[in-house]
């Protein structure tokens, strides 16, 4: 055999392997690659997408939590500033309650020490009629007189 025989029909098979790699094997292999390829430059891009929005929402989160702080104290200093208000007018009511139950405590007083005069203004009235009355019926001795004057004294 010759060589060159040998080496024509071998660089023609090869060239017939390439041909027939490169028409019916090589396409299917580019169109995984690149099909893989856009896969993972899809994943990559969704990846650095999620991250920005992570960052986003990160800093949307802070901002909402600050917003939320400042209401709640907000929140907080107008309770607050509520309940000393409803403690003064809870203290005023109480005073005022006091002025009211003192003021009619102070009316009953009067008018029990007014029945009191009264009552003792008729007792001292219906005595002096009585030991007028006394008096008169009897004769007039100073003695008895005296004696009366001292009983009535005792009355009173």
């Amino acid at each position: 055999m010759n060589i060159n025989l040998s080496l024509f029909t071998q660089a023609a098979a090869f060239a017939l392997f390439i041909w027939f790699t490169v028409r019916f094997v090589w396409p299917p292999l580019l169109r995984a690659i690149e099909n893989r390829q856009k896969q993972i430059a899809d994943g990559l891009a969704a990846g650095e997408e999620g991250r920005r929005s992570l960052e986003i929402s990160t800093r949307e989160a802070g901002q909402m939590i600050e917003e939320a702080r400042g209401r709640a104290a907000d929140i907080v200093a107008q309770a607050e500033k509520r309940a000393a208000q409803l403690v003064e007018e809870a203290k005023l009511a109480a005073r005022d309650e006091g002025a009211r139950e003192k003021t009619a405590a102070k009316a009953d007083i009067q008018q029990e020490v007014s029945r009191a005069r009264e009552q003792l203004r008729e007792q001292v009235a219906s005595l002096a009629v009585a030991g007028a009355e006394k008096i008169l019926r009897r004769e007039v001795d100073a003695k008895a007189h005296a004696q009366f004057l001292d009983s009535i004294k005792a009355q009173l």
